[in-house]
């Protein structure tokens, strides 16, 4: 999740921050908190707002049949189609024009342990704790999915972390571009490792989205989770 960790005394960045503003404010750490709370907010709803003024505009969108049908006759660019689409069957493709993306499974991997798991509800809204993980431990999130009906442009996966309503970290990947396809995708994120010391102990609430380069998106998950000095037994 990206977090910054002080090596030294056991706190995170950010702890130390708010720490040391609450003492020189003379206690009004309140305040300060629901001040920075609201300023977070304002950034995000920016950032959004940037997401949509940089947008590349691509022009009219085409169904998957309709693509197939361009430029048939440039053979560099029928080379091209051919390769993105991969395993595509030519003979029945589909006419819808959006492309369908379902995420069909998120796993916590870390060496030495099994694989957590992570069940997906319908409504994208884990009732409860989702998962814990072990302070100062490696991992890395993997997720899989399916595209189907047409191809997926500008695939991401976006995570914003909060621990007491200030946010603590901000994640974007780009995935890529995918064909529809019967079998399933698989994408590992980059290692990470979660922060370790008495204050990064604790829960913390998160939301997940993933989105195209039209700002679909096909699945938000809000959720909590822990970081623990040990790993939940399993």
């Amino acid at each position: 999740m990206g977090f910054e960790e002080n090596k030294e005394g056991g706190e995170t960045s950010y702890e130390k921050e708010n720490v040391r503003e609450n003492q020189e404010s003379g206690g009004n750490g309140g305040e300060k908190i629901a001040k920075q709370h609201s300023d977070l907010d304002h950034q995000d709803h920016e950032e959004e707002d940037d997401d949509q003024g940089n947008k590349l505009q691509l022009g009219p969108q085409c169904t998957l049949k309709e693509q197939l049908e361009k430029d048939k006759d440039d053979e560099s660019l029928r080379r091209w189609k051919e390769q993105l689409l991969g395993s595509v069957d030519f003979d029945n493709v589909g006419e819808t024009l959006e492309p369908e993306v379902k995420i069909t499974e998120l796993s916590i991997i870390s060496a030495g342990r099994p694989d957590i798991v992570l069940p997906i509800p319908e409504d994208g809204n884990p009732k409860g704790l989702w998962f814990t993980l072990k302070e100062g431990s490696r991992y890395n999130l993997k997720f899989s999915f399916n595209v189907s009906n047409n191809i997926v442009s500008g695939l991401k996966y976006t995570n914003t972390v909060w621990k007491t309503a200030i946010k603590v970290d901000s994640t974007k990947e780009m995935i890529g571009t995918f064909s529809p396809q019967p079998e399933v995708y698989t994408h590992v994120m980059p290692e990470e490792t979660t922060p370790s010391g008495m204050f990064a102990r604790g829960s913390y609430s998160a939301r997940s989205k993933f989105l195209d380069d039209d700002n679909k998106c096909y699945l938000e998950i809000n959720y909590t989770f822990d970081i623990r000095k040990e790993w939940a037994a399993t």
